[in-house]
């Protein structure tokens, strides 16, 4: 088959459909099914685990292991992407990192706190192949798309796959209501299963489209190329001081960036520990039913914040939504009832779907012409990950210190305020 052209249709489309293949990752296993496996394995009077040598919090547990992933996907995204540039062949490394989570979603089929660390282990590697992959998948956004499409194909991206997490997540939801109670732990291992497979599958259609790039025998990856993704980042670093705008622009994406991902990674956690459920079968419906409800109106946010920044421009809107972010993380303290918790959730995924989206089209609109895209991107996932590093420490600290994540979220709030006051700051031309 012949390459398809930049900006191709069916190239676009194909870009955009791995959204919908991996974003099962994020909804059944990051955010709804395991963190209500996870906390079910628990009893309610018993909340700490005694591992790595001491006792810990089992929300805050979960919090500085996704801190570990995200440390170690920061530090190897720039190198792995340094030498997809070399060799041209980005694809063979997003394969690599979906098959890597994809078959420890699988693994996560056998977690149990008797086998904690090896349990742990699998969820390590779970998000690590999901955002392995996206440093590759989100480098491809420029050399498949002209800048004038790039706003809409990653809306487009990004609402197939809130849309494609949802059938699985139904299915899945579908799966452990109607079962028995003593068999809805299974109905949700089963689910660990069924996301894996999904993501294999359908992320197919994606690599037959995607270019290889122009890999060639006489390109072969030594020592001095391993290490050569840090000197393409520090190039990167040099390269932002004659570009005031992408600098500043991802100085203000690190800091709020801190607050969203930390925000999506433990609302679930907080909703099983905080809100008064009449029942542990009402708080698992519930539960999911809110990250349904987000996912779902994010498809809508996602689109309105593409319109809007047609009119107003990417910046003007960044600051409106990160505003919205401050009331709802402050509102957040308040909330006691599923009531509270259901509105809250249709006013978090109207700014999430709007946010994320927007966030990735902008960065690509502030590149400078080149076709070193995987550093770039790589700067910006890397910018990205370190931020969720120190947002899930601060996370996971005040809920051990103070044994409630109340405060928590509202401390998140402190990124977005910041991140206003960043984004005021960068020039319009």
């Amino acid at each position: 088959m012949n390459p398809l052209q930049k900006g191709d249709k069916k190239l676009l489309n194909a870009w955009a459909f791995y959204d919908w293949a991996n974003s099962v990752y994020s909804l059944v296993i990051a955010s709804a099914v395991f963190p209500l496996f996870y906390m079910a394995l628990f009893t309610k009077e018993q909340s700490y685990i005694h591992v790595f040598g001491t006792d810990i919090k089992n929300s805050a547990l979960i919090s500085f292991v996704t801190a570990a992933a995200f440390l170690k996907v920061a530090f190897i995204s720039p190198l792995l992407s340094g030498i997809a540039d070399y060799v041209g062949n980005k694809k063979f490394f997003m394969k690599f990192f979906c098959y890597l989570g994809a078959f420890s979603c699988i693994g996560l089929y056998w977690f149990s706190l008797e086998h904690i660390y090896i349990s742990l282990l699998l969820y390590f590697f779970g998000l690590i192949g999901f955002w392995g992959s996206l440093v590759f998948y989100n480098s491809y956004l420029p050399d498949i798309a002209f800048e004038e499409q790039q706003d809409a194909i990653s809306a487009k991206g990004y609402s197939l796959g809130y849309i494609g997490s949802v059938v699985l997540l139904i299915i899945n939801l579908a799966m452990i209501m109607t079962a028995p109670d003593d068999e809805k732990i299974m109905q949700m291992r089963y689910s660990f299963v069924m996301v894996g497979i999904w993501w294999i599958i359908f992320s197919q259609y994606t690599y037959y489209y995607l270019p290889k790039g122009n890999r060639t025998s006489e390109h072969k990856v030594t020592r001095a190329i391993l290490f050569n993704g840090f000197k393409e980042l520090k190039k990167v670093w040099i390269s932002l001081e004659e570009n005031h705008r992408l600098k500043k622009y991802l100085t203000s994406f690190f800091v709020y960036s801190m607050a969203v991902q930390t925000v999506m990674l433990v609302a679930t956690y907080f909703g099983e520990q905080e809100i008064e459920w009449e029942s542990d079968g009402a708080a698992t419906t519930g539960l999911i039913t809110c990250i349904l409800l987000i996912q779902l109106v994010a498809v809508l946010g996602a689109y309105a914040t593409s319109k809007a920044s047609e009119k107003y421009g990417n910046i003007p809107v960044l600051i409106f939504i990160n505003s919205i972010w401050v009331l709802l993380c402050v509102a957040a303290y308040f909330i006691k009832l599923p009531l509270h918790f259901y509105i809250m959730a249709a006013l978090v995924g109207l700014v999430m779907g709007g946010v994320q989206s927007l966030s990735r089209s902008t960065y690509s609109k502030l590149l400078p012409e080149t076709q070193d895209t995987a550093s770039f991107f790589s700067f910006y996932d890397v910018a990205e990950k370190i931020g969720i590093v120190i947002g899930m420490l601060v996370y996971g600290i005040i809920d051990q210190i103070t044994g409630s994540p109340r405060f928590a979220i509202v401390f998140l709030a402190v990124f977005f305020i910041i991140g206003v006051f960043l984004l005021r700051k960068i020039p319009r031309k």
